[in-house]
Parts: structure tokens; C-alpha cells; sequence
């Protein structure tokens, strides 16, 4: 009896560990083609509600919130690569023939790299408002020098203070959002965040240059970008680091910062919908 009260812990211990150690929670509402619904870097799969709750009465969406945001526990890194590879690893043991790949900035950059990893698993790609390499646009004069973890920058933002932290983040959100009552959401999520998935995964994000890889993707992929704050300067941007793919279409939305699904929500919504129709 004893043994067997044993076994049945270490199961449970062994069943704990794993659950704890997964990349990602999936939320799946809907029934028809599959949708994978990627959110953008310190967002829980939430910021994706109002377009599920139109997409998935004629698809089935999968709503991923990752590692570290959200609920979610955090995980050992390297995070963005076990999150990629649980993508792939998702898709394949849940048979999700020619799913769409929609994500939003990291998660739109998390597609492109899953679509050119694997060109015929996936039906098409659509990126809000990401670029296949943010480090390009953020680092002056980039030449694609990985960024260490153990860094100054880095180093001062694990040794903030949660008031600290907070007043950082609340300092970008106009930046990042025109909606003042969706920057409340969203600085609620990000000083949520795990600290350390926050700090290290953001350098795993800069460290993912993707402007050569993208030319192995052979599906659709359409860029539904913020035009803020010049329009000219972002599409220069986006022509420069989609070279590489040059059948990229191209929609932007006026009057939206990065958040287009808060600051655009209609516009992004019939565009989502013209896409997987």
C-alpha cells in the first residue's frame, strides 16, 4: 500500500513538473480551420478577444498566452525557442492541418519564423504590426550582434523595484497605444509579467533576425501595420526588412499605434475576416 501511495505522488510530482514547465496555455474556442493566435511581447492571449470572438464563428482559434505573462508559469530559457518548438510540437500532435498564423509583433515575428522553419504545415501567415527583425529597427547602426543577457540595460531592469518598473513601462504606453483606457490594460499586464521572462526574452526577441530566413516561406503572408507615426517612414521600414519576401501585401491602418486591435478595432477586424475567408 505504501508503494503504491508512493508511485502515485512521484506521478503526480512528475505530472506538476511538466504542466509547469510548458511554454504556453492554449485556449481553443470555435470549430472549423484552425487559427493560431499569437500575442504580442507581455500580453496574455486576452488582447486577442475581440477578433476570436468574431473569427471563431467559422474557425477554431487557438489562443496561446506564453511562458511568463498572463498566468502562466515561466519556464528555463532559452523562452522563445522552446515556445517555437512547442508550437511545432503543438501543431503536429493535434493534427492542425493548414492552420493560419496570426500574431501580433512578437507573435507575428514568432510566425514568420515558424513558416519558414516549416513552408507547407501552415496556410498562410498574417503579421500585426511586426517586423521579421526588431533589433534593426531599435539598435542604431544594427550589424547583428547578439545581445547578452548579462548586460547593463538588462541588469538595471531586474534590480528595479516593482514602482520603478511600473513608471518604465507607463513612460512607453502613449508610444504604444492611442486608446488611454486600453494602456491601462495593458500596463497591467506588463507589470504582471514574470521579471525575468520579461527582461531575457525581450533580448531573445532582439537577438531573432529573420530577414534572410523569410525567403523560405512560400505561403501568404500579409503585414497589417500601424502607421504611426509617419506613414512614410513605416512603410520604408517595412519594404526594407521584408526584401527578402517580396510578395508581401501590405494594409495600413491610419491613426493606429502598435496596438492596432485597440486603437483600429473595426479596421483590423474586416481586414482578419478578408483574410480567412
Amino acid at each position: 500500500m505504501k508503494t503504491k501511495t508512493l508511485f502515485t505522488l512521484l506521478l503526480l510530482c512528475s505530472i506538476a513538473l511538466v504542466r509547469a514547465q510548458s511554454p504556453f496555455h492554449v485556449a481553443v474556442k470555435g470549430k472549423g480551420q484552425p487559427i493560431l493566435l499569437f500575442p504580442g511581447f507581455g500580453c496574455p492571449g486576452e488582447v486577442w478577444d475581440e477578433a476570436v470572438a468574431e473569427l471563431s464563428k467559422t474557425h477554431q482559434c487557438h489562443v496561446f498566452t506564453f511562458a511568463g505573462f498572463g498566468n502562466v508559469p515561466p519556464i528555463e530559457g532559452p523562452w522563445l525557442e522552446k515556445i517555437k518548438n512547442g508550437v511545432l510540437a503543438y501543431v503536429k500532435e493535434n493534427r492542425l492541418a493548414r492552420a493560419t498564423l496570426l500574431g501580433h509583433s512578437l507573435g507575428g515575428t514568432l510566425s514568420l519564423w515558424l513558416a519558414s522553419t516549416e513552408p507547407g504545415l501552415f496556410a498562410r501567415v498574417i503579421a500585426v504590426d511586426a517586423l521579421p527583425c526588431s533589433a534593426a529597427l531599435m539598435i542604431p547602426n544594427y550589424r547583428g550582434e547578439p545581445i547578452a543577457y548579462d548586460n547593463p540595460q538588462s541588469n538595471t531592469m531586474m534590480q528595479m523595484d516593482s514602482a520603478a518598473f511600473n513608471s518604465t513601462n507607463a513612460q512607453s504606453m502613449p508610444y504604444l497605444c492611442r486608446n488611454t483606457e486600453k494602456q491601462k490594460l495593458l500596463l497591467r499586464w506588463m507589470n504582471q509579467a514574470d521579471r525575468k521572462t520579461y527582461v531575457h526574452g525581450y533580448i531573445d526577441m532582439l537577438n531573432l533576425d529573420l530577414r534572410a530566413a523569410i525567403a523560405q516561406i512560400t505561403i501568404p503572408v500579409v503585414v497589417l501595420g500601424a502607421a504611426n507615426p509617419d506613414r512614410d517612414t513605416v512603410e520604408k521600414t517595412y519594404r526594407a526588412q521584408y526584401e527578402k519576401l517580396p510578395a508581401t501585401i501590405f494594409h495600413y491602418a491610419e491613426n493606429s499605434a502598435h496596438f492596432v486591435m485597440y486603437d483600429q478595432p473595426q479596421w483590423l477586424l474586416q481586414k482578419l475576416t478578408e483574410q480567412v475567408r
